[in-house]
């Protein structure tokens, strides 16, 4: 129970640093969206996806995760384009894509605590292997969270409030896992929706925003950097 404790504290600040990191650098704003699209493309290919394949295998074929997958990419992208918008007409109509990009990563990361809490049900070494691979991209989270509000004209304040959200959902999920415990397969499932989710928040928003008006280069070199940076990370919690 105290290592499980601890893992819940390191996730709460290691989300909140990454959102402060990201606040701090809003001047350099469309580097740091170029570094979150690669960042979250890279969560997308590198541990949520693998993931939920490995835990829905036992019940369902591969073919049904990714067809979750794309379930979810098509879901975003109907959410996007017929409720949420997706244009520059206005603050309000950002402010809502905003609240729903940043509000999918924080339900991603309470989904992060009920990963942890389940595999410390397995057993000690179980919960601290997924811990760690939880750890490693909740600082990307953070920074991804703060840019989706603040890529949409949304004020600091708003993304400050975003990241304590983000930041508390693993906490909460840890949390809630003292009083239930979800099927491996379902959990995979749930995974495979939400890399459907990231990969179009990746590479159908965050990219395309970040190379508006500045200069391309640059932003690549960025994205490819959060890439690699998360599959580093990965492996190295992997190993």
């Amino acid at each position: 129970m105290t290592i499980l404790l601890l893992i819940t504290i390191a996730a709460f600040f290691s989300t909140l640093v990454g959102g402060l990191f990201a606040l701090h650098l809003r001047d350099r704003l469309h580097l740091i969206l170029g570094f979150s699209a690669g960042a979250i493309l890279g969560v997308a290919f590198f541990d949520l996806l693998p993931e939920a394949l490995a835990l829905a295998g036992n019940a369902y074929p591969a073919s049904t995760t990714l067809t979750v997958v794309m379930i979810g990419f098509v879901t975003y992208l109907v959410l996007d384009r017929l409720v949420l918008l997706h244009s520059h007409a206005g603050e309000a109509l950002d402010a809502r894509r905003g609240n729903a990009g940043a509000g999918s990563l924080s339900f991603h990361s309470f989904l992060d605590g009920i990963g942890i809490g389940l595999a410390f049900h397995v057993s000690t070494a179980v919960g601290v292997v997924v811990a760690a691979a939880v750890l490693t991209h909740d600082f990307s989270d953070g920074i991804n969270t703060v840019n989706l509000v603040l890529k949409n004209n949304g004020e600091r304040a708003r993304a400050f409030r975003w990241l304590l959200v983000d930041a508390l959902a693993p906490v909460i999920g840890v949390l809630s896992t003292l009083f239930f415990v979800l099927p491996a397969d379902t959990l995979g499932l749930l995974l495979a929706l939400f890399s459907g989710f990231f990969l179009y928040l990746g590479a159908s928003d965050l990219i395309p925003e970040s190379y508006h008006s500045h200069p391309k280069h640059w932003t690549t070199i960025m994205t490819v950097i959060g890439i690699g940076t998360l599959y580093v990370v990965i492996r190295l919690a992997s190993l």
